[in-house]
């Protein structure tokens, strides 16, 4: 088996390349970065600066112009149930309600070897895992847009991904909800020693959440500027850290990346 500090996502000298009707776009360059397994890594820098291509060259919904990705020592050739992904736009069908949303996923995933009761335990332990529990029969417009995303998540983690991948899903928030969904995730994280790759803009996010919070320099021909290792005990507090000396300076670290060393973005976006 597999310990929590194997290397489960391998980057290697990765380009991206955007072939458009105005020409091509040089997205990302050289990049390379591994993930360890059980890791929380965020994914920051300036709007542009390719960190969503990023996670979709993982997700496999993009192929790279060069290099390699590969998950748990297989390379990435597209789309896997092992990668899964939460968007901002938490993606939910109306006409189905949130236990219907889940169990669509978990039936295409575990469909053809587990029977109906097993999927609907599955798709109802996913529900419990983000306390929606009591939601299971609403549909997506009777519920807050925080539960719809908690929704998202427990579909991403019913099909108990290697990997779960997230692009920004508190960006559309209030900051009350994204506070409160970023404690549940962390508590869920803690569970689940789930591997997650995230997109963010927002810096007290990464630090609180991170184990490393890659930043990106600016686009276009993005890559890798620096790395940050975030060495703060689990299971963390937000109140607690607001106080935390070492928070402060992760936070200060990553703020003179983002406006002074990459002061000046670029508007084109990857």
């Amino acid at each position: 088996m597999e310990g929590l500090n194997s290397k489960f996502i391998d980057i290697h000298d990765v380009e991206m390349v955007f072939h458009t009707k105005k020409g091509s776009f040089h997205a990302l360059r050289e990049i390379n970065l591994s993930v360890k397994k059980g890791e929380f890594v965020t994914l920051i820098g300036h709007s542009g600066c390719g960190k969503s291509t990023l996670l979709n060259l993982i997700a496999g919904l993009l192929k790279p112009s060069d290099g390699v990705l590969l998950c748990a020592n297989r390379e990435i050739a597209g789309p896997s149930p092992e990668r899964s992904v939460v968007f901002q736009n938490h993606s939910l069908l109306p006409w189905l309600s949130c236990f219907e949303n889940i169990h669509l996923g978990v039936e295409r995933v575990f469909g053809a070897t587990e029977n109906r009761t097993q999927l609907r335990d599955r798709t109802r332990a996913a529900l419990a895992l983000v306390g929606l529990s009591s939601a299971e029969s609403k549909r997506p417009n009777e519920i807050s847009g925080g539960m719809k995303q908690r929704v998202g998540i427990a579909r991403a983690l019913a099909m108990e991904p290697k990997v779960l991948l997230m692009d920004e899903p508190f960006g559309a928030l209030d900051a009350l909800t994204r506070a409160h969904l970023q404690d549940e995730l962390l508590k869920i994280v803690a569970k689940t020693e789930s591997t997650v790759v995230m997109v963010t803009h927002d810096v007290d996010e990464a630090v609180l959440l991170s184990n490393h919070i890659v930043m990106m320099t600016n686009g276009p021909a993005a890559t890798i500027g620096e790395i940050l290792e975030v060495d703060l005990a689990s299971p963390r507090e937000r109140v607690a850290l607001a106080n935390n000396p070492a928070y402060t300076e992760y936070r200060s670290a990553v703020l003179e990346f983002l406006y002074r060393k990459q002061a000046h973005p670029a508007r084109e976006a990857a």
